[in-house]
């Protein structure tokens, strides 16, 4: 039997912690940014972790994450 491939977008975009969540980039920080203030791009540099729910597909999409 073949190995499964990793998706490559999800691979860019999520990272595995060692509790096994998801760790990813915040939304809303790559265009128009000059009618949002400065604490709220601030705030959006930070990471942000993958929903409980939505865990699953990510793991279907990075097996050997």
């Amino acid at each position: 039997m073949p190995k499964i491939k990793t998706n490559s977008g999800a691979a860019k975009r999520f990272r595995k912690r060692a509790n096994g969540t998801f760790k990813c980039k915040q939304s809303h920080l790559r265009h128009i940014l000059t009618k949002k203030s400065s604490k709220r791009k601030r705030h959006l540099r930070a990471g942000d972790v993958v929903e409980a729910c939505d865990t699953p597909s990510v793991r279907k999409m990075m097996p050997y994450a």
